[in-house]
């Protein structure tokens, strides 16, 4: 696998490729924009040139994956508010695609004042319009539903919701799954054992289908299995384990995927020094890989 981590764009997206280096990552997620507001500039020619730039000087650091801001709801009932996250939905996939990322992963979203059978309906049928208005403008960046912690009216807890969603928008080859440990693991699937791990993605594989992974969030978590509540922890550090991580990163199923960090990047040591946590996490990850 991959090993990355969520790197600080700040200043321009191509900055995140040093970043990503001295974190010691092999691949790494981005924002392309704030991640808590609408609004974003247009990237200039000078931003997508120098993005593409330090790509090629750093091409050793693949994939690439964007994550869409946390605003976006097109599982709303409110129509302006669902019209407002399409548009900034397919603002992120212009955005990678000009930078040439080539996915995306966005939260699928709640039914809030709704229900879950017109929840799921509502994130199909953005998806539909998009795939219609981007099919040939941005062929090359997938759209990846990003499997939740089941919390409240949020719909991706079950792998059933995405099973839908995707059959209803298509289904379609741009349509993928971004598989992140924390939420699957509070949305009540075990990862923890061998056997637990091959239960889970067979069941998986069964509803969803795994060739729609297109890649991973790796976090560890800091509530048990099935208590539904998203809060990422350091690897090794929560509930999951080192044994399910190792389940992971010593499938071959996921050789070249890339699988991101998405916890705190630094954290304070009793001297008062700064620790680089993604250098901690990826370090621990790639002491789990089995090797001949």
């Amino acid at each position: 696998m991959r090993l990355g981590a969520h790197i600080s764009a700040a200043g321009g997206a191509f900055k995140a490729f040093e970043r990503a280096r001295e974190a010691t990552c092999d691949s790494f997620m981005i924002f392309t924009k704030s991640n808590r507001q609408w609004a974003a500039k247009p990237l200039t020619d000078k931003e997508i040139a120098l993005y593409k730039a330090a790509a090629a000087e750093y091409a050793d650091l693949y994939p690439v994956s964007v994550h869409a801001a946390y605003l976006i709801n097109v599982a709303s009932p409110d129509e302006a508010l669902w019209e407002k996250s399409y548009q900034a939905l397919k603002d992120e996939i212009e955005r990678a695609a000009a930078l040439g990322i080539g996915m995306v992963t966005f939260h699928p979203g709640s039914y809030t004042a709704g229900d879950e059978e017109a929840g799921l309906s509502a994130i199909a049928r953005a998806l539909r319009r998009l795939l219609d208005e981007t099919d040939e403008t941005t062929p090359d960046t997938d759209i990846c539903l990003e499997t939740m912690a089941g919390q409240g009216t949020n719909l991706g807890g079950r792998f059933e919701h995405l099973a839908a969603i995707i059959q209803q928008a298509g289904p379609h080859e741009r349509l993928r799954v971004c598989f992140d440990t924390c939420h699957v693991f509070a949305a009540g699937y075990d990862i923890r054992t061998p056997e637990a791990y091959a239960a889970t993605m067979a069941e998986f594989d069964r509803v969803i289908g795994l060739d729609r992974v297109r890649c991973f969030h790796f976090n560890d978590s800091k509530h048990g299995l099935g208590e539904g509540k998203d809060r990422h922890e350091h690897i090794g550090r929560g509930q999951i384990g080192l044994e399910g991580f190792a389940n992971f990163v010593n499938d071959p199923r996921w050789a070249g995927f890339g699988a991101y960090l998405e916890t705190l990047p630094t954290e304070e040591a009793e001297d008062g020094t700064t620790i680089d946590m993604n250098q901690v996490n990826l370090q621990t990850l790639r002491e789990l890989r089995i090797t001949d």
